[in-house]
This record gives structure tokens, sequence and C-alpha cells, in this order.
């Protein structure tokens, strides 16, 4: 069947989270940078950081997560993985999973403080 094929499959990623302000301190420092409020939407959202507007991004936004690391997981991108798990620990949240080698880098999967399973990838 052919069909349409997007460039990206996936073009944005949400996150709920119960406290706004932690959570947007705890992926800060996760990724490494600054998360941007925007009010622009129909709920308040802090937007990740993307290199251009080409780019694939994602937002944390006031919601109901789901239960401790049965939601779906969003990949975020980081520097360093041993950094990165260092301040995933350092912020509240848990490292879950070994790190995983695959051909395009490595990553680890993780729960923020509000259980979310995200994992953070390095090439």
């Amino acid at each position: 069947m052919a069909g349409f094929i997007p460039q990206n499959a996936v073009v944005w990623a949400e996150i709920p989270v119960s406290d706004m302000a932690r959570a947007k301190a705890f992926y800060s420092a996760v990724v490494g940078n600054e998360l941007k409020d925007q009010d622009g939407g129909p709920n308040p959202m802090s937007i990740f950081a993307a290199r251009d507007s080409e780019s694939i991004a994602g937002n944390i936004y006031p919601g109901k997560p789901a239960p401790r690391g049965a939601g779906s997981t969003v990949h975020l991108a980081v520097d360093s993985i041993d950094a990165a798990m260092e301040r995933v620990r350092a912020n509240g949240g848990e490292v879950v999973s070994p790190v995983v080698e695959i051909p395009a880098g490595r990553f680890v999967y993780c729960l923020d403080p509000d259980g979310n399973s995200i994992g953070v990838f390095s090439e």
C-alpha cells in the first residue's frame, strides 16, 4: 500500500507533568539547555530547544502523567549519556536501565520526577 510518507513520522512530543516549575528545572538540567515558556496554545507549556524551525521538538505541559513508567517514552538528545544520567539522578529522576548501544548512538531509559518514561540519547 503506497500512501503519504512524511519526512518525520513524529512531528511533536508532549509530556504531561504535575508541577511545571519542578519539571522545567528537571528537563532543563537533563538536556543542558533551558526550556522556553510559551502561552499561545490551549495550555501553558515550556518548549524544548531545537536547532531550527525544521527540527522536531516538544514540550512539557500541566497535565496528568500516566502511571509510573507506563506511558509512551520520549527520547531526548543530550551531550553525553554519562553526564545526563548524573543530571537525571541529581534532579529527582531515576535511571532505570543500563546504557543501550545501537548503530545510531547510545541511550538509557529513565523516569522523570512524575514517573514519565523518558530516554536520553547521544550519538
